[in-house]
Parts: structure tokens; C-alpha cells; sequence
């Protein structure tokens, strides 16, 4: 059963923001403008749909931070030539080389005075779908709600929504530009959570197929996360430098610079992930080394920053434990992280400055203790935050791809001793199991000559044992069943696919046609916190 007709969603009316990054708005009897600057091009044709500010209207915003994965001749090309299934059209025949050149170099520069996004401006962004509210506790669709796959097609900005028994697309809707950070599930599996890059949350009702609510938390956004409980959404920012605290319903609570304590330095926000154990959402600062923990348990201790003699003596002044940061000092600050099963440790990669000497590096911070307790022995650049756990001659290890390495680190979790590195064509991004599985999936998607390549790690020798290939494309992303018997892959390309494999045969099963589907993620799965893939 599929439905890809248009659905009268906020979707359907906000479908201009599909717009790609770096896209330029023609409006009628558009005319050279030989000898104009970029800014004045600029007011001139794009702001109608970017704003003045370059902060985003119509379109997308066009800011350094909004563009960094958008290279500048991939935004030449689209400029010039259009994108399908957008409202963007070429108009290479309209403007000058030179002058598209030019206010695509311009894009890319930083706005002076940096743009802002106030509680104000979050609360007038807001906006829902009247009667959502109201609609039936059941799905609308015969399928398994638990066994539901959500499908991220980066080559066109839509969803899928896919029947992980028949594997067959149940629906399929345009979303905000630029989806990221992986969408977050309602503890039921009832409603998802959508965070982009313009820092745009989306609550939609899977089960009615209707968009709830939506929200612009900031500029640019890293990711979002949802709380244990489902009361809260927290999201990442790193512009405006902050985290926003939001209720289910996308309502601001709050929002909480990432600041140190005396508030002279300011930092970007990179990552929040929800520790559902301890009731707490934790925080990584891409410019401070702290790392934060903020709790939503309304019963969570005082907070005492600085230096106490006795803080049972009540000898200072405290802050209220909850939803306030409590904070861990580091000796760097953190790029990405990953939980350990007791969700008491973190366990963190750390990039090294631009321009600074050293490589990249792997800790331990225990979030108890509040410091850090180990270094990880991992060379190159792991990626921690796609890593995956699993039982192995009586531990628990982690293994963890490499953004630099052709190898999958795999570390034992009680001694935080490497235990190996298992080898791959090519360095990956991700690495993916299932408790029914014997097997981890890797890719090798970061390298240019095997990025066609899967390999097959048996998670009881610890040996390379099997690979699938897609010559010529990009293989990425693997997700599976939520009985693990079928994996499903992503070929990542703009005329891609979902693959489904038979998990333990490793055999062909089904092929999806998809727009570079860049994830997909099971409502089981994640919301279970299956150990095979990320939380």
C-alpha cells in the first residue's frame, strides 16, 4: 500500500522551505545588475524568501553554519541549474556567471552583526494544526506501529513511512530542508520529532499521518532530543549558542545559554541525547569543556557550582537541581558521545583545534563522579556517537567506526582496554546490529574507492566474515527489523534505494526505490533502546 499523493498538512503549506541551501529567489523580470555588490544582489533578488538577514523566510537560511555541508560549487550548480522537486529553478540564462559566483561567495561569509532568535521570536514561529490534538489513538493504516520504519530522503526533503513486515511505503510526506540529527520517538511510538538544520522542530502524528505542531528553536541546530517520559524536547544549538527546553507539545519552557559559569565565554552546542535511567538530558560544548547534565526529574538534587566545604551544611547558595545545567569539567571539550548501558558514562570523541598540533581523542567522563576516569586507546577519528554495544566472552564491548581509519575499534567496557581493531576497506560512519543477529554491519561510506562496501563482523570471533557490494554507489546506514531477522540499507544516492536483507542468509530480499535515503530508523528499535543502534 503506498499513498504518495499531497497531504493537506503544514507540510503542504510550508513546502517552499524545501528549497535547497544557497538557492536564490527569481522574481518576475528579474534584469542583469552588472556592477552591483553581493549584498546588494542579494536584497535585491533573495531576500524576499531568505530574509534580510540571510536568518531564513520562505526559504532556508543562508549562513556559514547552515551551509557547511553544502560545498560552494554544489551550490554554483544549483543556482545555475535548478533543483527538482523544489520550487528552485535554474537561472543560469538570467544572471551572469560572475554574479551568481559572487553572491555565492558571499553566502558564505558570516553576518555582521551575527542575527539573533529571541524566547520571542521562538514563540512566534510556533504554529499547529488545528483538531490534531483531537484525533483518534489508533493508526489510520494496517501495519505493525512498532515494526514502522521512518525513512530520511535527503535528495528530495521527504519522509517515508515504511511496513517493516510487507516493506512496502505506507506514506510518504515533504519535510523541513535539511533534516538532522535523526528523528526521536514518543515513548508509545505515536508521534516523532523532526529537528533541521534552520532549527525547525516538527511534531508529527504517525499513526494519523498529520503534522501536530512545529516550532523554529534557533538559526542553526545540531539535534533534538526527547525525554524518557515524553514531557520534554530539548534541542542543540549552535546559533544562537544555547539549548531550548520545550514541552511535548513544542511550547517554550525555556532556553539556557552555553555559557561557562561566570558567562565570559559562549560555546556551540554539540550534541544532546536524553538519559532516560537517570531523567536527565547531557549535554556536549563544542567550544567549552564541560559537559552538561540537566535533569527533568522534579525531585533532582541541588546544584552547587564552585567550591563547597560541606554542601550538607547548606553552606551555600544552591540553584534547583531541576531542569537547571549541573556541570563536569573536562580537560577538552566534547565533539560527540555515547552512552554505556548504566547511562552513568559517557563516552566521548574530542577533535582537535583548527591549527592546533595532536590528534584527535577518546574519554571516559563519568557523569556520578562528574570527571573523567579513562582514556580510550583509539587512534584516528572515532566516531562514538554511531557506536554500538554488545555481549562478548563475558563482557560488554563497544565497537565504534573510524572517520579517518579503516578499522572498527572494539573496546571492553569494564577495563576500557582495546580489545581489537578489526580492519575495514575504508574508513565509516556507521556501525549497526541487533540482539537476534550474530552479525555487525559496517560501512565504509568515508572512503572514496569502498564506499560501495558493507562488512560483515561476526560478534563472537571479532573477524571480518562476509561483504556486500553496490558497485559505482554508496552504501550507508544499516537498520534492522525490530525481530532483527531483515536488514534494511541504505544505497545513498539521489536514484538510491532501501536494500533489505535476509539478516542471517544475507541474501537480497526486497529493493525500495529512494531519494538518498541518509537514514532510517525503526519505532521499536529506538524507542527500546536496542543495543545495535544509536539512542
Amino acid at each position: 500500500m503506498s499513498d504518495n499523493t499531497p497531504d493537506n498538512t503544514l507540510f503542504a503549506r510550508v513546502a517552499p522551505w524545501l528549497l535547497a541551501a544557497g538557492l536564490l529567489w527569481m522574481g518576475q523580470g528579474l534584469a542583469r545588475a552588472d556592477g552591483t555588490g553581493a549584498a546588494r544582489l542579494y536584497q535585491q533578488h533573495c531576500a524576499t524568501c531568505h530574509g534580510s538577514a540571510r536568518t531564513g523566510g520562505m526559504g532556508p537560511a543562508l549562513l556559514p553554519e547552515s551551509l557547511e555541508r553544502l560545498r560552494k560549487k554544489d551550490a554554483l550548480e544549483v543556482v545555475q541549474h535548478g533543483r527538482t522537486a523544489t520550487q528552485m529553478a535554474g537561472f543560469a540564462q538570467q544572471l551572469l556567471p560572475e554574479e551568481i559566483a559572487t553572491v555565492v561567495d558571499w553566502i558564505y561569509q558570516p553576518v555582521i552583526p551575527a542575527p539573533t532568535w529571541s524566547d520571542a521570536d521562538i514563540r512566534a514561529s510556533r504554529v499547529e494544526t488545528p483538531g490534531a490534538k483531537d484525533l483518534p489513538a489508533k493508526p489510520k493504516w494496517s501495519a505493525d506501529p512498532m515494526n514502522l520504519f521512518v525513512v530520511v530522503e535527503a535528495g528530495d526533503h521527504h519522509v517515508s513511512l515504511v511496513d517493516g513486515d510487507r516493506f512496502e511505503v505506507i506514506h510518504r510526506f515533504p519535510s523541513r530542508y535539511a533534516l538532522h540529527g535523526g528523528p526521536k520517538f514518543t515513548p508509545g511510538g505515536r508521534f516523532v520529532y523532526f529537528g533541521s538544520r534552520d532549527g525547525w522542530i516538527t511534531k508529527y502524528d504517525l499513526w494519523n499521518l498529520t503534522v501536530v505542531a512545529e516550532v523554529r528553536a534557533g538559526l542553526n541546530m545540531r539535534n533534538v532530543a526527547v525525554s524518557g517520559d515524553g514531557r520534554y524536547v530539548m534541542a542543540a544549538n549552535y546559533l544562537p549558542k544555547d539549548v531550548v527546553l520545550f514541552d511535548a507539545d513544542l511550547q517554550l519552557i525555556k532556553h539556557i545559554d552555553a555559557s561557562t559559569l561566570d558567562g565570559k565565554q559562549t560555546s556551540r552546542v554539540s550534541a544532546v541525547y536524553d538519559a532516560e535511567p537517570r531523567k536527565s538530558f547531557v549535554v556536549a560544548l563544542k567550544d567549552i569543556p564541560e559537559l552538561w547534565e540537566i535533569s527533568y526529574d522534579e525531585r533532582a538534587a541541588p546544584i552547587y557550582d564552585g567550591l563547597v566545604h560541606d554542601y550538607k551544611m547548606a553552606e551555600a547558595i544552591a540553584k534547583p537541581g531541576f531542569l537547571n545545567p549541573r556541570r563536569t569539567p573536562l580537560d577538552e571539550p566534547l565533539d560527540d558521545f555515547f552512552f554505556d548501558q548504566s547511562y552513568k558514562n559517557v563516552l566521548g570523541s574530542t577533535r582537535p583545534k583548527p591549527g592546533a598540533q595532536g590528534a584527535p581523542t577518546a574519554q571516559v567522563v563519568n557523569l556520578d563522579v562528574r570527571r573523567k576516569i579513562a582514556e580510550l586507546p583509539i587512534a584516528g577519528m572515532p566516531h562514538l556517537g554511531s557506536g554500538i554495544t554488545f555481549a562478548w566472552n563475558g563482557t560488554t564491548v563497544l565497537a565504534s567506526p573510524n572517520l579517518k581509519d579503516g578499522t572498527i575499534d572494539v573496546i571492553d567496557m569494564h577495563t576500557w582496554k582495546l580489545v581489537k581493531a578489526i580492519p575495514t576497506p575504508g574508513p565509516g560512519f556507521f556501525i549497526r546490529s541487533h540482539e537476534n543477529t550474530r552479525y555487525a554491519w559496517a560501512d565504509s561510506m568515508m572512503s572514496p574507492t569502498a564506499k560501495d562496501t558493507l562488512t560483515l563482523i561476526d560478534k563472537k570471533t571479532l573477524a571480518p566474515v562476509a561483504t556486500l557490494r553496490e558497485p559505482g554507489h554508496t552504501l550507508a546506514h544499516t537498520e534492522f527489523t525490530k525481530d532483527g531477522r531483515y536488514a534494511l540499507v541504505s544505497m545513498w544516492d539521489m536514484d538510491g534505494a532501501i536494500i533489505v536483507y535476509d539478516a542471517d542468509t544475507l541474501k537480497e530480499v526486497k529493493r525500495m526505490p529512494m531519494k538518498k535515503p541518509v537514514g532510517k530508523y525503526n519505532v521499536w528499535n529506538k524507542i527500546t533502546r536496542s543495543e545495535g543502534t544509536s539512542h
